[in-house]
């Protein structure tokens, strides 16, 4: 089983519009460009010595049909000029031989920025109560992001979101943000 630990991740969003629900889903898929895979939904870990890659590449590695592991945050409404988001935060720990986190974060009324915000925020505390950091959860993310970083023990974060406004007319809108896990 040792070579079902994913070795390559990448980050990817997208945005689909329709007059029906599933079928928003399904053009929001091609736009983040994993339409064509059989999606597996799996939690919140980022493999140890996991590399990220950057989209393009990793798209481009999928194959049809293939059975293909993500983390997914995904939104979906009709309700006219309503905000929506989904985004993806993944904190890296300094050792890589280590596991990450993922964290899955979807909202209404929350622009692009926000939305990334609070996903990295949600990956890092994850990663830091794992690594044994104190911290408190009211403080703001700059306060929690420095103190990460002095800790020394999480490396980075980064984050993907993809946040839209329903058309006037209702017509069904989905966001998604993924991280695609990938074996090879």
């Amino acid at each position: 089983m040792e070579n079902m630990v994913p070795k390559k991740l990448f980050l990817t969003k997208g945005v689909g519009k329709d007059v029906d629900p599933l079928s928003s889903f399904e053009r929001a898929l091609k736009d983040a460009g994993i339409e064509k895979c059989n999606l597996v939904n799996v939690s919140s870990i980022l493999p140890p010595n996991c590399e990220i890659i950057p989209r393009e590449k990793g798209v481009e590695m999928l194959k049809p049909g293939q059975m293909t592991f993500v983390v997914m945050s995904r939104n979906s409404s009709n309700e006219p000029s309503r905000l929506i988001a989904a985004s993806i935060g993944v904190a890296i720990p300094s050792d890589r031989s280590m596991y990450g986190y993922l964290s899955e974060y979807h909202s209404f009324g929350e622009t692009d920025e926000k939305a990334e915000e609070k996903a990295e925020d949600l990956a890092a505390c994850m990663l830091a109560s794992t690594l044994g950091i104190d911290f408190d959860m009211n403080q703001s993310w700059d306060e929690k992001e420095q103190l990460f970083k002095l800790s020394g023990k999480i490396v980075k974060t980064r984050n993907v979101a993809q946040s839209a406004i329903v058309d006037k007319d209702g017509m069904w809108t989905t966001v998604l943000a993924a991280a695609v896990l990938l074996l090879d």
